[in-house]
């Protein structure tokens, strides 16, 4: 099997990993708010074919790391009902935070676990840099992702939010092959995991 295509493979299987405590972040998070959808919906766990979106998980980081573009992907979205969350759309920002916020804190613990496990510091250097980079790309404010709920905390109108939302895939697909962003995403990504292996290596 060529190289790049086991290389495409393993990202897909980390990405996989790490959308998990991502998704589960989000629900947890949204519970203890006060919102019961997530745990209705069974999303109030850690079993990775719970947060699993076929397409957006599996198929699209695939194609993405196979040709060599900007890493691609998302997990099955967790839903939310503000009228349920303390403090609304205030407690939605919360929510929409904690996935970005718990991929920093597990490539933290893939850092600590590579200051002892050696032989294993290349895969898990790549999931911390692929972890850091999950919770960068999250913080972009368009619709679905994460950071897009940094607008419904600033109240803009629920109109334009659905508008954005219509074309908020083709936008992204726009800007991260179009800018620079992706490549700066990477690059910080990359450095940041590179700090934090580092650290606990001193």
């Amino acid at each position: 099997m060529p190289t790049n295509i086991v290389q495409a493979l393993l990202d897909v299987l980390i990405f996989w990993l790490l959308t998990t405590p991502h998704e589960f972040a989000h629900a947890w998070v949204a519970d203890r708010l006060g919102d019961d959808t997530p745990r209705l919906e069974g999303r109030v766990t850690l079993n990775p074919l719970a947060h699993v979106d076929w397409i957006g998980t599996v198929l699209v980081p695939l194609i993405s790391s196979i040709f060599g573009g900007v890493f691609f992907g998302w997990g099955r979205a967790v839903n939310t009902n503000p009228n349920k969350l303390r403090g609304g759309y205030n407690g939605l920002l919360i929510v929409a935070l904690a996935g970005p916020g718990s991929n920093v804190i597990f490539a933290l613990v893939l850092a600590l676990i590579g200051s002892f496990w050696h032989a294993g510091t290349e895969i898990l250097f790549r999931a911390a840099y692929l972890s850091l980079f999950l919770a960068l790309f999250n913080l972009i404010p368009i619709p679905p992702l994460d950071g897009s709920k940094f607008l419904l905390a600033a109240r803009i109108p629920t109109f334009w939010y659905i508008e954005l939302s219509r074309f908020g895939f083709i936008l992204l697909l726009v800007l991260m092959s179009s800018t620079g962003l992706g490549r700066w995403m990477s690059e910080t990504s990359m450095m940041s995991a590179l700090r934090m292996f580092a650290l606990f290596r001193a």
